[in-house]
């Protein structure tokens, strides 16, 4: 085989995270007829293409990480906990009541909210006295538990809402510092983005399905 001549005729670059890695080529270079070793470079490379072939539909379409901000949900998530977001599993089922849900707020969908299922679609929400009331779609009516509440405190704001069939009703935790259903309305599950599947910082509070309550 012929050496390599001085004279730099041809290059491609290929780049990971914004690194860039020339190769120059001769094209007076003969071909030759033995398969060469790969080298640590095109390994390296091949296993970060697979990689991210598999990372990246993961990442965009079954889970994502959240950062909380803001207090709507103390004291079952503390600002700047670093969440994982299941978005896989409410493409086969229904959200349940206590769930804790991530989704796009109604009035600006680049904006994300966590908030708890509180009413589900067909019910209709009572608010009275700092209390919650359930009325399912046969007419009973029942008050909802919420051991997750640190302290219930009295609203002064009461009202009614009945949900249609693709509507939840949703309310953080720290009801006096909560924008949500009370407010803005029922959440259409097209906004609904996903569940909160795991917690993983601060190490001290990590958790599996965090904050979640399940009830009738």
């Amino acid at each position: 085989m012929k050496q390599a001549s001085g004279r730099k005729a041809a290059c491609f670059a290929c780049g990971l995270n914004g690194n860039a890695t020339l190769y120059f080529m001769d094209p007076s270079l003969s071909i030759e007829t033995e398969a060469r070793p790969r080298s640590a470079l095109a390994e390296i490379l091949k296993f970060t293409l697979i990689a991210l072939m598999i990372v990246t539909p993961f990442r965009f379409f079954v889970a994502q990480p959240f950062i909380v901000s803001g207090a709507s949900m103390v004291p079952t998530f503390d600002p700047k906990e670093y969440l994982v977001i299941d978005e896989l599993t409410y493409r086969f089922e229904k959200p349940s009541r206590g769930d804790v849900l991530i989704f796009r707020y109604p009035l600006d969908s680049a904006v994300f909210y966590i908030k708890r299922v509180v009413g589900l679609p067909g019910e209709t929400i009572e608010i009275k006295g700092g209390s919650v009331f359930i009325t399912d779609r046969e007419g009973n009516t029942r008050e909802l538990s919420e051991p997750y509440l640190s302290t219930r405190t009295p609203l002064k704001d009461e009202s009614v809402t009945r949900l249609t069939d693709s509507e939840y009703f949703v309310m953080g935790d720290n009801r006096v510092a909560s924008s949500d259903s009370r407010e803005w309305g029922p959440l259409n599950e097209k906004f609904i983005v996903g569940r909160a599947v795991a917690r993983l910082f601060p190490i001290s509070e990590a958790d599996i399905l965090p904050g979640e309550y399940r009830q009738p």
